[in-house]
Formats: structure tokens, sequence, C-alpha cells
């Protein structure tokens, strides 16, 4: 152990009938490939996942990996209790799947039967932190993901910190806290690209952190989740889309589901109708599902995958001062 570790030892309840904890489920939180916050050391599914995090009692590196049946967790900093204490809902234990119920003919499809037979009914995780999910969400609002991930990693290694013990050797990095980034003037802004609708909803949205961050306390209830909803949306520049993206990740809403979407809508449609579907369309089909629909999406997406992608990619724009994102 190292100088200021904690460490823990997580296993899923036998309940759950899982076996090996699922380090999928951190995915949502690794904001592109390059993401400062986020390393991983070996192979994705069985390697060690470093995070750097601004915990409510400060910063913290945490490092997961799965042993068996047991997430060992490893986190130093002031932040390293809560950061360990989070584990257990960063791999589903907040969330409650009972209830769920495919709609009627989808357990029909080989494809899907297997998917449900390999993983079971996904588990969203959560990981408490509302505005570490708000800064990339809205960065990532109507832009390619080359612009997205390429101005978080401007912000943060700008305005951010290194994470603490061994996340510094690893060239880990925290999110600026919200007084940081409520202070950042229009044109730092500009010359990380971006453009003056996101950031004033970044700045925005930072203003009103503290109230943001105590959404995660509301109950997991169709009221308390229309609550957040409305709560999150009430906040200029921050839509549905955007919305959904925070709850998926900070509450780990199984309800959430991220329409206006480029992708999402088409995805869904191409795998269970081998056509692609507008908003509407999937918003219909998964009416009857809730409050599980984003819970429905995973599971569509394990067992069909993306759809084909052709022609080109869609190119950055060049209206804003020049930056290379390689």
């Amino acid at each position: 152990m190292s100088a200021g570790e904690r460490t823990l030892t997580w296993r899923p309840p036998a309940s759950w009938g899982t076996g090996r904890p699922d380090l999928g489920l951190l995915a949502p939180h690794r904001r592109g490939p390059g993401d400062p916050t986020y390393r991983i050391e070996g192979p994705v599914d069985g390697g060690v996942h470093w995070r750097g995090l601004r915990t409510p009692e400060g910063p913290a590196t945490l490092a997961l990996r799965v042993t068996g049946d047991a997430v060992q967790a490893s986190a130093w900093g002031a932040g390293a209790d809560w950061a360990l204490g989070s584990v257990p809902g960063l791999f589903g234990a907040d969330d409650d799947p009972s209830g769920f119920e495919p709609p009627e003919g989808l357990l029909e499809h080989p494809g899907f039967r297997d998917a449900l037979r390999r993983g079971g009914v996904p588990r969203l995780g959560r990981t408490g932190l509302v505005m570490e999910a708000m800064l990339p969400s809205i960065l990532e609002q109507k832009v390619t993901g080359q612009e997205a991930f390429g101005g978080f990693r401007e912000v943060v290694r700008r305005f951010g910190e290194q994470a603490p013990g061994p996340g510094a050797e690893r060239r880990l990095w925290i999110q600026p806290d919200a007084a940081t980034l409520s202070s950042i003037p229009s044109w730092e802004w500009l010359r990380m690209h971006v453009d003056p609708a996101r950031s004033r909803a970044v700045v925005t949205a930072a203003r009103v952190a503290a109230s943001l961050e105590r959404t995660v306390g509301l109950p997991a209830t169709p009221e308390g989740r229309g609550e957040v909803e409305r709560r999150l949306t009430s906040l200029p520049g921050i839509g549905e889309w955007t919305a959904a993206e925070v709850r998926q990740r900070a509450h780990g809403d199984a309800d959430a589901v991220s329409f206006g979407d480029y992708h999402v809508c088409k995805d869904v449609g191409w795998g269970l109708t081998g056509r692609p579907w507008d908003d509407e369309e999937m918003r219909a089909y998964l009416a009857p599902c809730r409050p599980h629909r984003q819970r429905l999406v995973l599971l569509v997406y394990r067992a069909f995958g993306h759809r084909p992608r052709h022609g080109p990619r869609m190119a950055p724009r060049t209206h804003l001062p020049t930056r290379s994102w390689v």
C-alpha cells in the first residue's frame, strides 16, 4: 500500500446473478480516448481504470480493477474516502432493474435473447457528481466528437489540476471546480474552441453548481426523476439531451434517454427494424417501458451494436479560432 492510499474490496450481491462485475459500466465516464481525467492500464475489460475526481470532500485519484468476482479499489487524496464510498454506485448498486419487461415480441429475437443471457438486465452506474457530467455534456452539444473531446481536454489541462498520489505520475487530471469555470472569460473559451452558446451554458451551470449537486439526493421515483429533469432544463442552454446525458451518469437514471442525439435513434431503429428511426419513432416505441427506457436502449446496443456508418465524417467547424485536435 502506497502512502496515503485507502482501499476497498466490493462484491455485487449474489442475488444479482451476474458473476464478474462489469467494467463496461465505467465506459460512459470516459469522454473520448484522450480524456485527461481517465486512464486505462492494460486491456479495457481487465486492466486498471484510473479516474481523477473532484469529490465533495476534495480531489481524489481512484483506481479500479476487477479480480474474480470483486472490485478492488484504491484511492488517494482528500476525497479518497468519498471516492471509495462511491464505488458500489459506480457498478449499479443504487439501480433497481426490477419490473423491467422488454416490449412484446422482442424476446423472440435470438440476438436479443442472447444479449439478455450473456449479461442479464443492464444496470446503470452513478457517480453522484453532477458538474463532472455537466461540463463535458455541454461541450458535446451539437458539435463533432473531435471538437467536443478536444475542447474538454483544453479546459481540463488549462484550468483543472493534477490528480493526487500516483495519479500525478500517470498525468491524470481533475476537472476545474465550479468557481473556476464560472470565472473563465469569454475570450479564453474561444481560444479553447468553445463557442459562446456552450460557454455561457457552462458558466450558468457552474454558478448554481451547489444546487445542481443536491439533485442526486432526490428519490428515484417518477416524481423525483421529473424534478431532476426540471431543475436541469430550467437552466439556459440545458435541453432534454444534455439533461439526459447528466442523469445517466451522475444519477444512474435508467429512464433517461438521449433524445436529440444524432446517432441513438438511428441505431435503435436499425437494430430493431433494419432501418434508422427518428426521435419520435423511438420515443413512441420506448414509451411503454417507463421507467426503464434507457435500460432497453442499452440492451438494444448490446444485442445489435451500432448501425453501419457510411460516408465521410463530419468536419469540425472553421469559424472559431484555429486549433489542432490531434
